[in-house]
């Protein structure tokens, strides 16, 4: 593999090509943003740069993490209220999981009548709305936001997934969603170049979509940057969370002491760190009287991105039936990975938005481990080639120039939803976290429902299934 490029946490603004950016080195130090050029008034009066060393500033709402959810609740508060926000982040934006995805917001693997479901099929129609409106406006969504009405296909290899594909498309249909079953003969008209047999045949959503991370979070963060000759905005990055300021110590807190800044929160402080929410509540919490214990753990993924590779042509998204439950293909520790890690790789392959061919994924619980593993990526290869044998012409080694290695610790919760809302006995202490590898596809909910909680809206979706207490302790 040598030559082969690694990314880790890209980030559009930056060259990535035959950089590794280690996730742990950089993350570690809890979040953060590169000085904006902006200035605001400090609480003791006068102009004080973004940039400037233990400067205090005033908000209404701190946000800690400036991945998709982070950057998409500043973006909620902004437009549906007057309040005044500020961003920090150890690292950039899309410097997570998100960036290292392949940015779809596919509805065939998820399953109707579940929590999760009920979030995502908001943010869907969320995220319609906002690419319709962009539309509206003399915009492109494709060029925006990356928005690509790809359709979806969930495939099917044996008698039984084919029996449980019809059972989801029964479902989906129910509810309200465009779904249809394609027998062997259906799938090979739409994808001609797929290994069909006897046993094959997929769920097919005409009507799922797709996003480019790097471009929405770009899309994003200038829609957030408009506020800031408002004073209502600002944002801290590289500039990693120390501590909670709380002056009476309890029922409420302050704010948050940065490595850099004292930035007060005068409504509420959000903590949407994705992976690393868990280690970071237990730094900012250790001095006070709070027990609480958010079990969010990294769940390293690789995905491998093709650049000008036009031997492959797929139409739609798809995904092997295996990704639904995360088990197929499991790699035993005698096959080189220790048994904790818990290997399981599952075939998606995909085009983004600039025409990459996009293959996936792995899933594996290895800490906060960001290295490059070679076996991996090789696996990865092997299950692609099982569904499109016009990739064995082609190694991994033959591809290396052409090949960019993703490496992302996805926000694992145990139960598979992820935490939204408010701390207990911690009024205004947000937590927003734990979506795995679902951020975009249930952002704007999630932004939304973060957003009502601060202003006391009525809510949307009920948030008991993702409220902390009783789920973290």
């Amino acid at each position: 593999m040598a030559g082969v490029s690694v990314q880790f946490n890209p980030n559009p603004s930056l060259n990535f090509k035959l950089q590794f950016r280690s996730s742990f080195n950089q993350r570690k130090q809890l979040f953060s943003i590169s000085p904006p050029t902006r200035k605001i008034r400090g609480r003791n009066g006068g102009n004080l740069g973004m940039g400037a060393v233990c400067a205090t500033h005033n908000f209404d709402v701190v946000v800690v993490g400036a991945g998709i959810i982070g950057l998409i609740i500043a973006r909620d508060l902004l437009l549906r209220s007057n309040l005044s926000v500020a961003v920090v982040d150890a690292a950039v934006p899309c410097s997570g999981a998100t960036g290292a995805g392949q940015g779809y917001l596919w509805m065939v693997h998820k399953t109707p009548g579940t929590e999760v479901w009920d979030l995502a099929m908001r943010s869907r129609k969320l995220w319609q709305l906002l690419a319709d409106n962009l539309q509206d406006q003399g915009s492109d969504p494709l060029e925006a936001l990356g928005w690509k009405k790809t359709g979806s296909l969930l495939i099917g290899k044996t008698e039984a997934q084919l029996n449980q594909l019809k059972s989801r498309v029964q479902q989906l249909s129910m509810a309200g969603i465009r779904a249809e079953y394609l027998s062997n003969n259906d799938l090979a008209i739409r994808e001609p170049e797929l290994a069909i047999n006897q046993q094959s045949g997929a769920a097919f959503l005409p009507d799922d979509c797709q996003l480019d991370a790097h471009r929405t979070m770009a899309f994003i963060e200038k829609d957030n940057r408009l506020f800031l000759s408002q004073g209502r905005y600002a944002e801290f990055y590289h500039d990693p969370a120390v501590c909670f300021i709380r002056s009476n110590g309890k029922g409420k807190i302050d704010g948050i002491k940065t490595q850099k800044n004292t930035l007060y929160g005068r409504k509420a402080t959000i903590i949407a760190a994705g992976c690393w929410t868990g280690s970071l509540m237990d730094k900012l919490l250790q001095n006070s009287d709070i027990v609480l214990h958010v079990p969010i753990q990294p769940r390293k993924g690789f995905l491998l991105a093709l650049e000008n590779f036009n031997n492959l042509r797929v139409t739609h998204g798809l995904m092997e039936a295996g990704y639904v439950d995360h088990q197929k293909s499991v790699i035993s520790a005698s096959d080189k990975v220790d048994s904790n890690e818990a290997l399981s790789i599952s075939m998606t392959v995909t085009r983004d938005a600039s025409g990459n061919l996009l293959i996936g994924s792995s899933r594996q619980f290895a800490g906060f481990n960001t290295e490059l593993d070679t076996f991996i990526v090789d696996r990865i290869w092997e299950r692609a080639q099982d569904f499109f044998p016009s990739l064995k012409e082609f190694s991994v080694k033959n591809l290396s120039e052409q090949m960019n290695v993703r490496i992302g610790l996805r926000p694992y919760m145990p139960d598979g939803k992820p935490v939204i809302g408010p701390v207990p006995g911690i009024t205004n202490l947000f937590i927003a976290s734990g979506h795995e590898g679902g951020g975009l596809s249930m952002a704007l909910g999630t932004a939304e429902m973060v957003t009502d909680m601060i202003l006391d809206n009525p809510l949307q979706l009920d948030c008991k299934p993702f409220a902390v207490e009783g789920r973290c302790c």
